[in-house]
């Protein structure tokens, strides 16, 4: 209990300071890219500080990582130079043993992390960018034109010329209805089409109806009330409002996938960066566990070589995520694999270091 109350009280003198210096840092240098615009526009310092104040939450969970990696790496590296670990060892307590409080602080915090990403840091972070393009005075524009839409399941084909977002409405529409096995069914041609919020579909203006008849002949006609009703999709559909997965909680980015299925439309980037929100807190462990395996590697500048070893093998695990994200983007790999291969592939690279770090 004394080893691990003395570990603990170790890390987290360094590991609180390191946190708190690196989130000042990544505060100030959002602050100072951002300075010219603030003084372009004459913002008030409140404001300033209000946007810095929301952008504090996604400093912490950029910086966790690099706080754990350097406390965990700077900790171990000055047991080892201080010849503590070589009295540990000789008391027959192994450095898995010994450090095993600092692999289950890891597990903690990289579910505590996921949390705080999910609950936090996405809601926080959106009202920063929403904030501080308000103080920067940059209208974010959501009418949209030219656009094509597929509803379910890639049966309803949506085409349109402008999208009002303000009125809720569409403007030169054709709308293309095709059977199970994607066979053209009736196709509708509207000058446009208003949002009504108490039936949940469209109204059609001067709208007309084509219809394939089993003859193989096309009738025309008007559009009724009844095929009004068939089309539901709802308004932000049409919005210039391209969304990030990245950007966005995991029960948001789930219905944006299930959109995207639904309209037939290629899921497989938004399900791999879905997929990453999973995986990516467990760098907190992965980096504790690499500094593990690789402290005590050399005698001589055992922190800076500590250091310098576990940040190339965490810039080796970033280049890797980044590659299997790719190839999971475009096809080459499932999703799943994409997000989670570096992980696996770490962890037990991180077991082989272990089984021969110096004890």
């Amino acid at each position: 209990m004394k080893l691990v109350f003395y570990i603990y009280r170790s890390f987290f003198l360094v590991f609180l300071g390191a946190l708190g210096f690196f989130c000042l840092v990544l505060n100030l240098a959002d602050l100072l890219m951002n300075l010219w615009r603030y003084i372009s526009v004459s913002a008030s310092a409140s404001d300033v500080l209000k946007v810095l104040v929301h952008y504090v939450p996604k400093t912490i969970s950029y910086a966790v990582p690099i706080a754990v990696l350097f406390a965990t790496a700077y900790t171990l590296s000055s047991l080892y130079a201080k010849n503590e670990l070589t009295a540990v060892f000789a008391c027959g307590v192994s450095l898995l043993r010994f450090t095993s409080p600092l692999l289950v602080f890891s597990l903690f915090m990289s579910v505590a992390l996921f949390l705080f990403e999910d609950n936090i840091v996405v809601p926080t972070y959106a009202k920063k960018v929403a904030l501080q393009k308000k103080v920067l005075k940059q209208e974010e524009k959501r009418n949209n034109d030219r656009i094509v839409i597929m509803a379910d399941g890639g049966k309803i084909i949506y085409k349109a010329d402008f999208y009002d977002d303000a009125a809720q409405q569409l403007f030169g529409i054709y709308i293309v209805v095709r059977d199970d096995e994607r066979r053209f069914v009736s196709a509708f041609r509207a000058n446009s089409a208003l949002w009504d919020e108490n039936v949940s579909h469209w109204i059609f203006s001067e709208a007309q109806k084509y219809k394939k008849g089993e003859d193989g002949e096309i009738s025309i006609s008007e559009m009724s009330e009844d095929d009004f009703s068939l089309f539901t999709e709802v308004p932000s559909t049409f919005r210039n409002n391209t969304i990030s997965v990245e950007e966005v909680n995991t029960k948001e980015a789930r219905e944006y996938i299930e959109h995207l299925q639904k309209a037939g439309l290629p899921s497989a980037e938004a399900r791999s960066v879905y997929y990453k929100k999973f995986s990516f807190p467990f760098v907190v462990f992965i980096v504790v566990f690499l500094a593990v395996g690789l402290s005590g590697k050399t005698q001589k500048n055992v922190l800076l070589v500590s250091l310098a070893l576990c940040i190339s093998a965490v810039v080796l695990f970033y280049v890797i995520q980044m590659i299997t994200m790719l190839l999971a983007k475009f096809g080459s790999i499932p999703p799943l694999t994409g997000a989670w291969f570096p992980v696996v592939l770490f962890v037990a690279l991180s077991i082989v270091l272990l089984r021969f770090a110096r004890t």
